[in-house]
């Protein structure tokens, strides 16, 4: 007779609990090499992003914690050769009845993109989130129902390596690559940035993209270093930008010597060569353009900026010189 786990909570509650036990048990998936491991392991992934606030709503987004809970417990569980690819799961999870995916502006119609689901970055950019029903969203927000669902798919899918599955917060894939962004020889880093875009492994470049985003900042204070605008709250809102020097489009290169962090606009004024920085760190504004307002660009002419405390993380001048020669107007 098969067992059901309950929590502490109405009938209803226990009967939608019996419901996803079986559901998890039965998954939709390919079994002809070896059982694919991509939903179980979604699925784990986002319970431990339940468990860890990660996640709060019904609405699953494609964040880099996401990714890289995923590549993480795919390296610690999984024993066959399937590709660990998390676009997969998140696409065809639709099949199983509790998830429902919203597009993106222009991408009204999922169902036609075929094959381009292999491709990370191609759903990425026409999926929004996904979002979850109700009754499992509440399941996923009681610690003993959480526990009882990650049980049932270790079980199921991981009998011979679910004692190497951590219900802390294993997100070592990201504290690596965080590791190597601040302290690995910029050549190495961005030489590896290459051969991942050669090899056209999308969720590591955007692991990559998303630690530069996250660190650059840091690494200012989350302050401008222009403005020296500082914005603190309590909502989790950033308002200083993560800006590469020499765009990654013409570089590869999303190392630390390669990010300056400026508030919104400053950004937008140095991509587009309205304002740039000369090699010995002053300010340069382009005479192109015409302003009004208390607020202006041209205040900042001359000024040096606000550098890192640590003397390896400041721009490199080289960079700088590009931009004054290429992008500067």
């Amino acid at each position: 007779m098969e067992k059901h786990s309950t929590i502490n909570g109405t009938p209803q509650q226990n009967e939608f609990l019996t419901k996803y036990l079986k559901v998890f048990r039965k998954l939709r998936i390919d079994r002809s090499h070896g059982i694919a491991p991509h939903k179980p392991i979604l699925l784990l992934s986002i319970i431990q992003a339940y468990e860890t606030k990660r996640i709060s709503e019904p609405k699953i987004y494609l964040t880099p914690e996401l990714v890289a809970l995923f590549k993480t417990n795919w390296n610690k569980l999984v024993q066959t050769n399937h590709d660990c690819r998390i676009s997969y799961p998140f696409f065809y999870m639709k099949s199983e009845g509790f998830w429902v995916l919203k597009p993106k502006a222009g991408f009204s119609n999922l169902n036609t993109m075929g094959s381009l689901v292999k491709s990370f970055a191609n759903l990425n950019a026409a999926v929004e989130y996904a979002e979850i029903e109700k009754p499992l969203f509440e399941l996923l927000n009681d610690a003993s129902s959480r526990k009882a669902l990650l049980q049932v798919l270790l079980e199921e899918y991981f009998p011979n390596t679910k004692g190497y599955f951590s219900e802390q917060d294993p997100v070592s894939l990201f504290n690596d690559l965080e590791y190597s962004f601040l302290n690995d020889p910029s050549e190495y880093y961005r030489d590896r940035t290459k051969e991942l875009l050669t090899q056209k492994n999308d969720e590591e470049i955007f692991l990559r993209g998303s630690v530069f985003k996250r660190e650059i900042p840091k690494i200012y204070d989350h302050s401008c270093c222009i403005s020296g605008l500082r914005v603190s709250s309590m909502h989790n809102i950033s308002m200083i930008d993560a800006c590469h020097i020499i765009p990654f489009s013409e570089s590869y290169d999303d190392t630390v010597t390669n990010g300056i962090a400026l508030c919104p606009n400053l950004h937008r004024a140095f991509d587009r060569g309205l304002l740039s920085i000369t090699p010995d760190f002053r300010v340069r504004v382009s005479e192109g353009f015409v302003e009004e307002g208390k607020l202006t660009l041209r205040q900042f002419e001359g000024q040096r900026i606000s550098l890192p405390a640590n003397k390896k993380y400041w721009p490199n001048r080289e960079s700088l010189e590009w931009h004054g020669v290429n992008v500067f107007r």
